[in-house]
Order: C-alpha cells, then structure tokens, then sequence
C-alpha cells in the first residue's frame, strides 16, 4: 500500500495529515474552513485517495496561513507516499463538467513544480472560503508535491461549481497520474532514469 503520515507545526499552524493513494475515497477531516473540507472531500472520493487531514491555524489573522499549510502538508504527503514514482502512469489528465461550469486539469508527478492557473471568480467569498487563495492553494500543493499541474477554467457563472469542478477535475487527473501501469513494472517513467 502507498501510505504516508506527516505533521506539521509551525508558530502559525498545526497540521497533520495521512494517505492512502491506493484507498477507496475515504475522507476524515477536521479543517476550520468548511468549504475547503467540501472540496478536500471530493478530492478524496474522486480520486479514491483515502485522506485524514487535521488542521488548526491562526484564523483570527485570515485563512491565508492555513490554506496554505493545508496544501503544502497534503503535497508533501502524497509525494511521500508516491516514493520513487516507479511503475506509474505519472500524468493525468480530465475535464469535469459541473452543471454551469467547465474546468480542465492536467497534472504531471514530473518532479518540476509549475502551476498554469486561469480561472476567474464572481466573489471573493464562496461559503466560508476566501477565493483570493484559490490560487496560492494550488501553486502550494504543486510545489509540495513536484508535480506540473494546469488548471483552465474553460467556462462558469456559479463561484461553487467552478471551485467544485477544479477540485474534482484534478482528483480524476491525479487518480489517472498515480495509476500503476503492469507493463512499466518498477521502471522509472521518465527517460531520464529518475524523478527528483
């Protein structure tokens, strides 16, 4: 099983998290940002990456720290638990459909964190979520996790279906990315023997 546990304290955070890449979608959260957790929650159903994740923060300042930690923790987390990346399919990718809105996400475990982001908000707030930090959540959890990820919102009225769209919309091209292909056996995929 690829598993893996990290904590993670810091003067402005606690945070403690726990995957299970070869899971059935399993959530257990405790995030103070409600919002957040639904979408964390998606991303582990769609993604069937079982996920429990805690995390307390300094929110009478704003949701910046903890929006952030809560991405770099689960990034660090699933690198982690990837190991070497030897057998995978390594990329990913899917379009997800969520009644108004469409977002498009391609995701590459290559080792290069890059973040292409292009997507745009009615509202600053969605639910209890700052979508200001829409963004800088996705661009953290890239470079936590090594991975080259695009996300395209190609089309959207509703602030909910859009953030709901990206969420899944990345869990099907990470389910995809982390499959294990027979064929590769334990080879590296990369030409270059090795994803660092």
């Amino acid at each position: 099983m690829r598993e893996a546990t990290l904590n993670r304290t810091t003067n402005e955070t606690q945070i403690s998290a726990k995957v299970n890449i070869d899971g059935t979608g399993v959530a257990k959260l405790a995030i103070p940002i409600k919002f957040l957790s639904h979408m964390l929650e998606a991303f582990s159903k769609h993604s069937l990456i079982d996920l429990e994740l805690k995390a307390e923060g300094d929110m009478d300042v704003d949701q910046h720290h903890t929006v952030e930690d809560i991405a770099i923790v689960l990034g660090k987390v699933l690198r982690q638990a990837l190991g070497n990346k030897a057998g995978l399919e390594r990329a990913g990718f899917f379009i997800y459909p969520m009644d108004d809105s469409l977002a498009q996400v391609a995701v590459d475990l290559s080792g290069r964190p890059y973040l292409l982001f292009d997507a745009f908000f009615r509202r600053r707030y969605c639910g209890d979520f700052d979508t200001d930090l829409t963004k800088h959540f996705f661009e953290a959890f890239a470079n936590a996790l090594g991975a080259n990820i695009s996300i395209c919102l190609l089309t959207g009225e509703n602030d909910h279906h859009k953030l709901e769209a990206m969420f899944k919309a990345l869990a099907k091209a990470m389910k995809q990315a982390c499959k294990r292909d027979p064929r590769m056996k334990e080879a590296i995929p990369s030409t270059k023997g090795m994803i660092a």
